[in-house]
């Protein structure tokens, strides 16, 4: 096994130029390809034998998943990987972020999970713990620049073509021979929003009669900045046929704006995380649909992967990510994600991913029973 593993603190940078076949950096086990996917999706267990390991979260704002879907699923993979996790949320603070990492390498974290805010600070917490032998992993959001020995996400170049394919078979735009549509594309700091808008204009820049006529980002995936950006988009095209939003959380924010100029459920509005708002307003009609990405399928892999590291065991990846800034490939574990319509609404509910305690109560019991909420 030591001649397969390389402690962060022991070996050379992990930048590497384009094309490089560097798996992860100096601090990385030697990652084996499998095409079976991760531990965690051929439903095994690992023993992490009792190490400790330390989850940041990004915030509390921009998704529930973050507050409790997440968290829920880390403790319990936690337990029964038997690790000592310590997960902890940055709230919305890199320098939050950078203090909590510190303090968790200072307590003997031998894996260092991040679902970073922005990669600049994200590279420098893992340029750290790299320099302390610490193996990091980044959860949901790639690192540009960063060193982590392993990438755990959902393909979200393959979430922005669901968004965009979908939104294509709303109700209020298919068939349609012309259709002028806006894109409200989430923060220009998160990697991800980037890959999610790729995924996207590869499909509606395709689409026959389809005519883009505003293209803006949300700053922090501000719900709040993302509604006074589109009431201005609303005011310079009030005939919108469709809005093309990153996330729910900005979806309501749009929906809002609609529902005063008398056009919620007229206009086909798009969304993501299939958030309590996000299924009451499919239901509603007033959101065409939302993407589903169980975090089950993100957090088991990552608790996983941060077992294995902790005890010498390179990870099973399924594939390699590019890191733009650098070129370096990055092992990766990605799962697919789900599109979530008026049929399948019921579906993250009875799968325990969205509370259906508060999404069904008061007028929406009827309307979950309807749909098949169990």
């Amino acid at each position: 096994m030591a001649g397969i593993i390389a402690l962060a603190g022991c070996g050379s940078s992990s930048g590497g130029g384009s094309g490089s076949n560097d798996t992860g950096g100096a601090n990385t086990p030697a990652a084996s390809a499998d095409s079976g996917g991760s531990t965690a999706a051929a439903g095994g267990k690992v023993d992490g034998k009792g190490a400790k390991i330390g989850v940041i979260l990004p915030d509390r704002q921009s998704s529930n998943r973050w507050i409790s879907s997440d968290p829920d699923a880390l403790k319990e993979r936690c337990k029964i990987d038997n690790l000592k996790c310590d997960i902890q949320n940055a709230n919305n603070s890199a320098q939050q972020m950078t203090t909590i990492a510190s303090k968790m390498m200072d307590d003997g974290v031998k894996v260092l999970a991040l679902v970073n805010l922005d990669s600049a600070s994200a590279a420098q917490i893992e340029k750290k713990a790299k320099a302390k032998g610490i193996y990091t992993i980044d959860y949901d959001r790639l690192t540009l620049g960063g060193s982590a020995s392993l990438y755990v996400s959902y393909d979200n170049t393959k979430v922005g073509e669901l968004q965009g394919k979908t939104l294509t078979q709303c109700s209020q735009v298919k068939g349609k021979s012309a259709v002028t549509y806006v894109d409200l594309n989430g923060a220009p700091t998160d990697n991800n929003a980037t890959l999610f808008k790729q995924g996207y204009d590869s499909v509606l820049s395709k689409q026959k009669g389809w005519k883009k006529v505003s293209d803006q980002s949300v700053a922090d995936w501000d719900n709040q900045k993302a509604g006074i950006i589109f009431t201005s988009m609303l005011q310079k095209n009030p005939k919108l046929d469709a809005v093309m939003v990153a996330n729910d959380g900005m979806a309501g924010s749009v929906i809002t704006d609609l529902k005063k100029q008398k056009l919620a459920g007229k206009v086909a509005v798009s969304g993501q995380d299939a958030t309590v708002e996000g299924l009451q307003r499919i239901m509603d009609g007033t959101q065409c649909f939302t993407i589903y990405k169980p975090s089950k399928d993100e957090a088991y892999p990552v608790v996983d992967a941060a077992a294995q590291l902790a005890n010498g065991t390179p990870p099973k990846t399924t594939q390699k990510i590019k890191d733009t800034k650098t070129g370096r490939m990055v092992p990766a574990i990605l799962a697919t994600p789900i599109a979530i319509t008026k049929a399948n609404v019921a579906q993250p509910i009875n799968d325990g991913y969205t509370p259906k305690s508060t999404t069904c109560k008061g007028s929406y019991a009827a309307k979950c029973k309807a749909a098949g909420v169990k």
